[in-house]
């Protein structure tokens, strides 16, 4: 192995003999302490410390680093207290994840470090969206994150290597090629000669780099850190290296052939770099084993501090109380002046008066800059806000969610447009694996709202008409809101912007541009979590929200003698639970209205908390009305079979003859 020192000093190759060292004395504790089971799991990094080590050197403390489970040497690297590193792994208190998540899935703003999800591939669209924060704020700040070369065929490498290219953001992106996913060698996971070549289909410049070697890592990502600075841009980095430990040390590694463990084990990089410093007078032995004795008694000392600790103890309000990060609602009273205006204008208006009133808000989405968006909601914004708040995304919704994060990480609240709700399942992983879980798990915010354009009637297909709100309202971290009127619709898409909070915001296509109301001219906020009665009787309670509303308003006045409670639900997550019982309380009765089809959908755990808590009350079973367990048909009489609207009036009907 050839070292070349070129202009480093001393110091400086005995400050990076520091930071190679510690991360190796530490991992030879843990395959101790796993022996011993007193470590649950290990993802060992031997054998791959230069590369960590070399990126979080060459990075400034507030530059982000977006490390995975191998990446010991950015945690030490960044002068983590090891007893927090300790505790981390042991599930205590004084960890980062309250015993929430394991290992290295967690982040921390204060050393400017964003953990890996065991999906692996959206922490690289996390690092295009700090990246393009960065470059929103003009700061020169360069953003690394880690991906081992099993990810590079996650669709979400491609996606993020592609944002980053279109919108020239100045990432790192960080290949640890180190010969096995788990057990699958390299050749059975690409056919190109090198991973470095696929930054050529994304036209970005690429590296392949000496893994092992802690100064050709240092000394190149150093040029390139400052060249980022002047030209912002993404870099594609292949580091050559290879994992002498199991994928984790109950795999072990025996689907390694030894042959291949012996070369590898002689290109050992603590180990060669020690030699170097050794053979070139910069390091001596009695320095060497001082430098040794200082760490071991540092992991010794803080193991102790680790392990006095104690269990945590589980707490039920804790823990319900952390899903969400504490958002204090601030009212704010709606004018006199109104004006009568569309669905689809009131949004409009919303998002306008959010982007003027947050000077950090950033929308996102398919064609919504000079074009205006697929139903010319952002129309304008581009003259307005400029192209760097309003930006065209290329087709990659899960990169672009996973961006999303990554500028609420580093500042910004972020608005993403699904160009239709069914779009979302190309992003479905980011939004209920990283944005719903992440404040649950290191206490970080997720400030996104996810725009979702939904909802049959317009003959649009199985592709174009869901209404899939359930996908999400059954998962934890996540808000639900589906307003039914243009009123409703600004005001709670002003609040869901200001929550820092993620919020799937559900906006029925076909309501756009048919339903008028009039609304006041200028800023104001509606709380989520609070249904609105829109009639009162005694007779019946309907619960509906988004069309169904206005298509059992059609009903009830198509049977003026029909008395009953409509309560529109608004938002759907947190629910408005209080409103419900309240209403089942006083009339016996209850029908549920749902566009979507009925199994698993939101109207069955509706209909199951009725049963629970208002049992006694009831003079009838509870009823619900859906759509049919089918995909959404294209022509209009199967839609129309297939939608709900036929069938309700004779189900409410039949609920009052009971």
């Amino acid at each position: 192995m050839i070292f070349d020192r070129k202009n480093l000093t001393d110091n400086q190759l005995l400050d990076l003999y520091k930071r190679i060292l510690k991360p190796r004395l530490i991992e030879e504790k843990m395959l101790i302490l796993i022996r011993q089971g007193k470590v649950s799991k290990w993802f060992s990094g031997i054998g791959q410390e230069a590369i960590s080590v070399g990126v979080t050197a060459v990075l400034d403390s507030d530059e982000y680093i977006l490390p995975m489970h191998r990446n010991l040497g950015v945690f030490t690297g960044r002068d983590i207290p090891l007893y927090r590193l300790f505790s981390q792994w042991q599930g205590k208190a004084n960890g980062f994840t309250k015993g929430r998540d394991r290992s290295f899935h967690f982040g921390t703003q204060q050393y400017k470090i964003i953990g890996m999800i065991s999906h692996l591939g959206p922490q690289l669209g996390v690092a295009d969206g700090i990246a393009l924060a960065n470059k929103l704020k003009k700061n020169g700040k360069v953003t690394a994150v880690f991906t081992g070369e099993g990810a590079t065929s996650e669709g979400d490498f491609h996606e993020a290597l592609n944002i980053a290219s279109v919108w020239e953001l100045p990432v790192m992106f960080v290949i640890e090629n180190n010969g096995y996913g788990l057990s699958t060698p390299t050749n059975e996971q690409y056919r190109c000669e090198n991973l470095a070549d696929k930054g050529k289909g994304y036209g970005m410049e690429s590296h392949i780099v000496d893994g092992n070697n802690i100064l050709e890592v240092f000394n190149l990502l150093s040029e390139l850190k400052a060249s980022m600075k002047e030209n912002p841009r993404p870099v594609l980095l292949e580091f050559k290296t290879f994992r002498m430990r199991g994928h984790e040390e109950a795999s072990g590694t025996k689907y390694v052939p030894q042959e291949l463990m012996d070369m590898w084990a002689i290109k050992d990089p603590v180990e060669n770099y020690r030699k170097y410093l050794v053979e070139n007078g910069v390091l001596t032995e009695d320095f060497d084993t001082a430098l040794h004795t200082e760490i071991k008694k540092d992991i010794d000392e803080s193991l102790a501090i680790a392990n006095a600790e104690p269990e945590i103890e589980a707490s039920l309000s804790e823990e319900l109380n952390d899903v969400y990060k504490p958002y204090a609602f601030k009212y704010v009273k709606p004018s006199e002046e109104k004006e009568n205006i569309r669905f689809i204008d009131a949004i409009s208006a919303s998002l306008r008066q959010s982007m003027e009133r947050h000077e950090n808000s950033v929308i996102m989405g398919q064609d919504i800059a000079e074009y205006g968006g697929a139903f010319k909601i952002t129309d304008g914004f581009v003259a307005q806000f400029g192209k760097e708040r309003v930006i065209n995304t290329p087709i990659c919704e899960s990169a672009v969610v996973s961006a999303g994060m990554g500028l609420s990480i580093n500042g910004y609240k972020a608005i993403v447009e699904m160009q239709f709700a069914d779009f979302v399942s190309t992003g479905f992983n980011p939004i209920v694996n990283l944005l719903a879980k992440s404040h649950y798990r290191w206490l970080e915010k997720a400030d996104v709202v996810v725009r979702m354009p939904c909802g049959g009637g317009t003959q649009a297909g199985p592709f174009h008409s869901q209404t899939n709100e359930a996908w999400f309202t059954k998962t934890p971290g996540l808000k639900v809101v589906y307003p039914a009127f243009p009123y409703d619709a600004k005001g709670l898409l002003n609040t869901s912007i200001n929550d820092p909070n993620p919020v799937l915001f559900f906006e029925h296509k076909q309501l756009y541009r048919s339903v008028y109301q009039d609304v006041p001219t200028d800023y104001y906020t509606i709380p989520l979590g609070k249904a609105a009665l829109l009639k009162e009787g005694n007779q019946v309670t309907i619960i509906s929200f988004g069309a169904a509303v206005h298509w059992a308003l059609d009903t009830l006045s198509k049977n003026p003698e029909i008395s009953a409670d409509l309560l529109d639900l608004r938002t759907l997550q947190p629910l408005d639970t209080e409103a419900i019982f309240a209403s089942v309380k006083k009339t016996g009765r209850v029908i549920i209205y749902q566009e979507d089809s009925m199994f698993g959908g939101i109207a069955s755990d509706i209909s199951a908390m009725i049963m629970e808590n208002c049992f006694k009350y009831l003079d009838a079973p509870v009823k619900r009305v859906a759509s049919l367990d089918t995909p959404i048909p294209f022509i209009k009489a199967l839609e129309d079979q297939y939608l709900p609207k036929g069938r309700f009036e004779n189900n409410l009907k039949e609920l009052l003859a009971y």
